[in-house]
């Protein structure tokens, strides 16, 4: 398959020189392949015209196999597809206001992923296999069922009418760690505690291997661990809560009460590299409160990474140093491994991603027929 996205349409006999593999084991392979649909066979019209048997071209169906991730952000919309030979095809994402509406967010992600079919998958209902989407809060349920949220159910019925296609729906900073675990910082480890300071503060975690996704779905909610008792109110009803210090829109109140002028993280950063000693001060009690918070879970979970995402990882050692601290001040006196600490490195992709993830562990095989394929239990 990989071979087919790479150098397009190929004979069997292109193919099998290219792979290597035994003519009975290719023409097995490729069987296997036609009979799902995910690869058809054709005789190029120039062929057709010479003498003898033509011979047939194989090439992957653009119609069978792909799959959608979108998140959707406060503020934005993004987007990753995969194609049938389990490749990504790309991520695209466009800001917008935070009052835009629903419908208007799902018309966006329509764009972005006809952008990425481009004219070899004109987009149209049905064209996805399965799509799978990253929300902000806990989602109590992989298909959006009546435990979860209205909002929640909501945009997942929107989206399959659009669509055309079945929808699981997830947390999105668990879909970001989920991500992380197979293609970016944290690939093949085991025990991995994520944290995601964004617009929101959330992250997830994995344990043994497994996603942890807790009771209704609330495994990671880390921003609503307390840290300053008689701190400011946070939207959970609580007060003082990680979040309410350490989110993107909190760090940036908290520079602009010094009388710095950022409008947003990039120019935090500036002032930052510039040696501003308010904008480090910032980050290095942002960065302390942290470290406090990943200390205390890593003492329940034992995690032997911490992976840091979103868009306040931008600060680079401004934050990571004084989280290290932290870390080592409060585990290493108690005679534990410390876990590492290392950035996210998907970026803004992560979530997108995470969410074909989750597609590739919760749907079937396709139909050899173009039937409706479904899931897996939904909740696994």
């Amino acid at each position: 398959m990989s071979l087919l996205r790479e150098h397009g349409p190929l004979t069997r006999a292109e193919l099998g020189t290219l792979c290597g593999l035994s003519r009975t084991t290719l023409y097995d392979a490729v069987g296997a392949l036609m009979d799902s649909g995910t690869v058809v066979a054709s005789i190029p019209a120039a062929a057709q015209r010479k003498r003898g048997r033509p011979a047939e071209v194989l090439a992957l169906n653009p119609s069978v196999g792909h799959l959608l991730g979108i998140e959707f952000t406060r503020r934005a919309v993004r987007v990753a597809v995969m194609d049938a030979a389990h490749e990504i095809v790309g991520t695209a994402a466009e800001p917008h206001a935070h009052d835009t509406s629903r419908q208007a967010r799902i018309d966006l992600a329509w764009q972005l992923a006809d952008s990425l079919t481009g004219q070899a998958l004109p987009l149209r209902p049905g064209t996805f296999r399965g799509i799978a989407l990253g929300v902000v809060g806990p989602v109590a349920s992989l298909d959006g069922g009546p435990l979860s949220a209205p909002w929640h159910n909501t945009v997942s019925a929107l989206v399959r009418e659009r669509f055309g296609a079945q929808v699981l729906i997830d947390n999105n900073a668990r879909l970001a760690m989920l991500a992380e675990t197979i293609w970016g910082g944290a690939a093949g480890e085991q025990n991995v505690l994520y944290l995601r300071l964004s617009d929101g503060v959330c992250g997830g975690l994995v344990i043994g291997g497994t996603l942890h996704r807790g009771a209704h779905g609330r495994s990671g909610m880390f921003g609503h661990i307390t840290v300053e008792p008689d701190g400011a109110p946070c939207t959970c009803g609580g007060s003082g809560c990680l979040e309410t210090v350490a989110s993107v829109g909190a760090v940036l109140d908290a520079y602009r009460a010094t009388g710095g002028t950022a409008a947003d993280i990039p120019d935090l950063v500036a002032a930052l590299e510039s040696d501003d000693r308010a904008a480090h001060a910032v980050l290095a009690r942002v960065g302390a409160y942290v470290g406090r918070v990943l200390a205390d879970v890593s003492h329940a979970v034992g995690p032997d990474l911490i992976v840091l995402g979103g868009e306040l990882v931008n600060a680079g050692r401004a934050l990571m140093a004084p989280v290290e601290h932290i870390l080592n001040t409060h585990t290493a006196q108690r005679s534990y491994e410390v876990p590492r600490v290392v950035p996210a490195v998907l970026g803004d992709s992560g979530t997108a991603l995470g969410a074909i993830a989750l597609l590739q562990q919760n749907l079937t095989p396709p139909p050899p027929e173009g039937g409706d394929s479904w899931l897996t239990s939904p909740d696994t």
